[in-house]
């Protein structure tokens, strides 16, 4: 059957408007990559808009002979691999849990959780709270301190609770233990949604600077966020005290340089998972 008028017009409208939306959301990409790619002095007099200008990779040299660039790259992945795994385990176990009836206190104990999500303590009693556990300039506060997110808690939970209670209890009738249900059940059957949690955490981890650069004091164990945030201060204060020099404006290609690097990763993980996050998403939000 052919399209009436009517759906035509909203089709064109509809293409054009995510073609602008695109276009909106890619353009800051484009121009880091092209900043990166061109001369210092191209950057600071606003040649650059779309392609780079006086092309050249003396950024990218800076980024690979950066001091400590390649430790804090290792502190980063460290970081985002064993504090996503440890997130993942804490809220699969938390989330099958809460979304069984015959947990006693599961209405309080979610009503405690969703309180946390629009209460926090704030930076300072976090602080002290992070001080009287000894857990200052530890990697023991990055992995454990902000183990699990309530958002992503509760996507899980929705999700275990679509899965039909018929499954566990025929498991049960055989013999089979809580978790022997949870490892053999409902994990294969909550891939979608367990991926698209990964992911969550994965770019969670991957993005944050505040805490480490709050509660680490040696440099072996600071991730490459907190030096990228060094530089663009750096950049920053250039900009502000109006220092012109070539040297100075080094700064702001070598921030650029050093945030495609520090993207890569995220841009290869979600192409290939776009399918299950989406799916996951979706799916793990049909019954609240």
């Amino acid at each position: 059957m052919g399209r009436s008028r009517g759906e035509k017009i909203f089709g064109v409208f509809n293409a054009v408007f995510i073609l602008a939306l695109s276009a909106i959301a890619i353009y800051p990409f484009l121009y880091v990559v092209s900043a990166s790619l061109s001369s210092p002095l191209a950057v600071s007099s606003g040649k650059v808009w779309f392609w780079p200008v006086d092309l050249e990779l003396g950024a990218y040299k800076q980024v690979v002979n950066y001091p400590g660039i390649w430790m804090a790259y290792g502190n980063t992945i460290f970081y985002a691999v064993v504090g996503t795994l440890v997130s993942v385990v804490f809220t699969v176990f938390a989330a099958y849990a809460l979304s069984k009836k015959r947990l006693r206190g599961a209405g309080i104990l979610t009503m405690l959780i969703a309180f946390t999500m629009w209460f926090q303590p704030g930076m300072i009693p976090t602080y002290l709270n992070f001080r009287d556990l000894h857990l200052l300039d530890t990697r023991t506060a990055l992995i454990f301190g902000f183990c699990v997110t309530p958002f992503y808690l509760f996507i899980m939970r929705t999700y275990f609770a679509s899965i039909p209670e018929s499954l566990e209890e025929s498991a049960k009738l055989d013999g089979a233990t809580d978790f022997q249900v949870l490892w053999n059940i409902y994990l294969p059957l909550s891939i979608p949604c367990i991926i698209t949690i990964i992911l969550y955490y994965l770019v969670d981890r991957w993005n944050s600077y505040f805490w480490a650069m709050t509660l680490l004091k040696d440099e072996k164990k600071i991730p490459l966020q907190v030096i990228l945030n060094k530089l663009i201060v750096q950049a920053n204060w250039a900009g502000e005290t109006g220092n012109t020099d070539i040297i100075e404006y080094n700064v702001q290609t070598l921030v650029y340089s050093t945030i495609v690097v520090a993207i890569l990763p995220m841009l290869c993980a979600y192409p290939a998972l776009q399918k299950y996050f989406i799916k996951g998403l979706t799916v793990g939000a049909i019954k609240g």
